[in-house]
């Protein structure tokens, strides 16, 4: 359901999903920190996050959050498989709510990419006396390049496991005053992994097949639905193309999917590509990434949200405008701006309530 207003920019007007109304469409993209220490979060991230709420973004994700230790991307990042995690999470979105803006988190396990070092300190895999762990686990025993471990395959046990630990993950969420959970199932992380036919070579229910490969999502995004609340949203990133010619999973796919996760209770499909091999060939530019919302906003009658190199207010608004995508996600470009959407509204001739706090800015 949309609420429209004649004398709004489209980007700018109110939308609704669930029972949460976004003040505009404009979200701020998960970006990891590696700031964290056994996934605490800390100053930094009630600072980082906050800005871009102050900022006037309509919604602020965190970065992907681990459901367990073992499935962080790397020893400094941001977790949700403890209680004791709740208390400052808590104090973060309470302070974005009071801005105006709600609180999302992306729910994700790194799979066979987990325990590497931080893109800052080279972004291989690391050993135990780093900080890493063993074993990382995934689909299948395949390495996701030449210098990374070799996953343990997940036992059919292990699986529902991973899915309990999702269901926990949500239950905790919603304690911490979260208002929008992301299931991250893109970037070739454990989800991921189990979708494209590259990293899943299972010939168990987990595997070989369309149905099969996608059975850990579907999985996922039932028992996350089963504790998230009616009233909240669920969206679900996906990597909708391994860019390969052929082999890897591809838009076709993602189409389907995006219908069967429709069932499930998903909301919207935060469309994303890439990272299940380091063999692809990726054509980035601007907006490279907003005709794969496009079609499985029109295929599969799902809301969709678009991401990647989205720089300027006109193009944001003519992705919404034109039916190209019901959210645009940015990155970056609220690590270049964190004013982004208070800089888009003046740009845009939208109406938007800067902080109090800075009326004399105006």
């Amino acid at each position: 359901m949309e609420l429209r207003s004649k004398n709004m920019s489209t980007l700018f007007e109110p939308f609704k999903i669930r029972e949460v109304t976004l003040r505009n469409r404009i979200v701020v993209s998960p970006m990891c920190q590696y700031s964290s220490q056994d996934g605490f979060a800390s100053d930094w991230h009630l600072v980082h996050l906050g800005s871009r709420a102050v900022g006037g973004a309509g919604l602020v994700f965190t970065e992907a959050t681990a459901v367990e230790a073992r499935g962080r991307i790397s020893p400094e990042d941001l977790g949700i498989w403890k209680d004791d995690h709740v208390p400052m999470l808590k104090r973060i979105t309470a302070f974005i709510e009071s801005q105006g803006a709600f609180a999302g988190i992306q729910l994700a396990h790194a799979g066979r990419k987990a325990s590497t070092a931080t893109p800052r300190k080279g972004g291989m895999p690391v050993g135990v006396e780093q900080g890493g762990w063993q074993p990382i686990v995934g689909p299948s025993p395949l390495a996701f390049d030449k210098g990374y471990a070799v996953p343990e395959p997940l036992t059919p046990q292990g699986i529902q496991d991973i899915v309990a630990a999702f269901a926990q993950a949500a239950e905790r969420a919603l304690a911490a005053g979260f208002k929008v959970i992301e299931i991250h199932g893109a970037h070739g992380y454990l989800i991921s992994e189990f979708l494209s036919p590259v990293a899943n070579h299972r010939t168990d229910a987990y595997g070989g097949s369309f149905e099969n490969r996608i059975r850990l999502l579907r999985e996922v995004a039932q028992a996350v639905r089963k504790v998230w609340p009616e009233r909240l949203p669920l969206f679900t990133r996906l990597s909708v193309t391994d860019w390969l010619e052929s082999g890897g999973w591809d838009m076709d796919q993602s189409v389907a999917l995006a219908k069967v996760l429709k069932t499930q209770g998903v909301d919207l499909i935060d469309c994303s590509s890439g990272g299940n091999t380091p063999q692809a060939k990726i054509p980035t530019g601007a907006g490279y990434q907003t005709a794969f919302a496009e079609r499985i906003r029109k295929e599969a009658g799902i809301l969709t949200g678009a991401v990647g190199m989205i720089t300027s207010a006109e193009q944001a608004e003519t992705i919404i405008r034109t039916g190209q995508a019901d959210l645009v996600l940015l990155a970056r470009q609220f690590l270049r701006d964190p004013y982004f959407a208070l800089h888009a509204a003046r740009d845009l001739h939208a109406p938007i309530p800067s902080p109090v706090q800075y009326d004399r800015a105006n």
